[in-house]
């Protein structure tokens, strides 16, 4: 806002107004790439309100841009670093920019086509390779069928990839692909500070519902099938529970990695290993009494997820000297990630 500059002393004031969500200050960056013909391609921008995202990309859909970032923003994402592409031939050089980018939690895109996904999920295997944990969220195509999501889940099939159905619906009523829903269960994801705790139950703010209404027997195969589904109850969106496309090993059935919880625990618990050992042990000596003092600092890291019941217990911590390079310390551990409460049974005996 533009203000006159007067040279008489005193106390001046100024304001705006706007109706607009920005990024919560205790949630963290969510990556979007996605076509955009008004800013330039290939260039990153961090944008933390919806002002911002017009300004930069323009409005003009219930899927673009600039709605995408709203929801993610409302949902509880600190801020949105966006990349926009020209065309569906630059995806794959924005996301190797995005691979490389610091302190990114989620990443999606404005694509439904599997090959598209497949990508976005091998650059975010990257990216948490080279030390920068993140996740992917997809969704699928408005008019897609139970079995065809669980197929679409199953060639992802990577604990760290979400795919959220169904769709949502315009401020018409008409149905919409599941974009504006994965943004805002990205946004949801990004805010949460508790890694534990399981996404079910999460609501989702700024759609305008749900495109379908899911059975019992259609959320079983999807969730079974490595889907996250979303319902609509009372006017109100929310997650029925979070879980990973990763539903086999090997071609062999695994649950190991069903619960989104699980991955996220993982990356909380490991970079914060790492990010503590480094600002501690910087410059140090590969001695006895150095090692004991890493091997004090990680118990004192997995005690404090202990007490935060983020994790539920760890094994035995050793420390010792690489017997093939001397400047080189081994740590290892095991711990075991604390799980999301999903269901209580109830089960009552009754007399008559």
């Amino acid at each position: 806002m533009n203000i006159a500059v007067h040279q008489r002393p005193g106390v001046y004031s100024s304001y705006d107004a706007s109706s607009v969500v920005s990024g919560s200050g205790a949630g963290r960056l969510v990556g979007i790439v996605a076509v955009n013909t008004k800013a330039t391609a290939g260039v990153a921008q961090t944008v933390t309100t919806y002002d911002q995202a017009v300004t930069a990309f323009g409005s003009g859909g219930e899927e673009d841009l600039a709605e995408m970032i709203r929801l993610a923003l409302r949902n509880g994402a600190s801020g949105v670093v966006a990349v926009p592409v020209a065309n569906a031939q630059g995806y794959e050089d924005a996301f190797e920019q995005m691979a490389g980018l610091e302190n990114i939690a989620v990443v999606l895109c404005d694509s439904t086509e599997g090959e598209v996904q497949q990508a976005l999920r091998d650059s975010v295997e990257a990216a948490s390779q080279a030390r920068r944990e993140r996740l992917a969220v997809v969704a699928g195509e408005a008019d897609e069928t139970v079995s065809e999501l669980v197929a679409r889940a199953k060639e992802l099939n990577h604990e760290r990839v979400v795919l959220v159905a169904p769709g949502a619906v315009d401020s018409e009523g008409d149905a919409l692909s599941g974009l504006t829903v994965a943004a805002a269960v990205a946004g949801a994801i990004a805010g949460e500070s508790d890694p534990a705790m399981p996404l079910g139950g999460a609501e989702l703010y700024g759609l305008n519902g749900i495109a379908a209404r899911l059975e019992d027997n259609d959320l079983d195969l999807l969730i079974l099938g490595g889907v996250t589904p979303v319902e609509s109850v009372g006017g109100a969106v929310s997650v029925v529970r979070g879980v990973t496309t990763r539903t086999t090993t090997g071609g062999a059935a695994d649950a190991t990695w069903r619960d989104l919880s699980t991955i996220r625990v993982v990356d909380h618990v490991i970079p914060g290993l790492r990010s503590a050992l480094r600002s501690k042990f910087r410059r140090a000596k590969n001695t006895a009494q150095s090692r004991g003092a890493i091997r004090a600092q990680v118990v004192l890291e997995l005690e404090q997820r202990l007490s935060q019941e983020i994790i539920t217990g760890y094994g035995d911590v050793a420390v010792t000297e690489d017997p093939a390079d001397a400047s080189r310390c081994l740590v290892e551990f095991s711990f075991t990630v604390a799980h999301g409460l999903n269901q209580i049974w109830l089960t009552a005996h009754i007399t008559v």
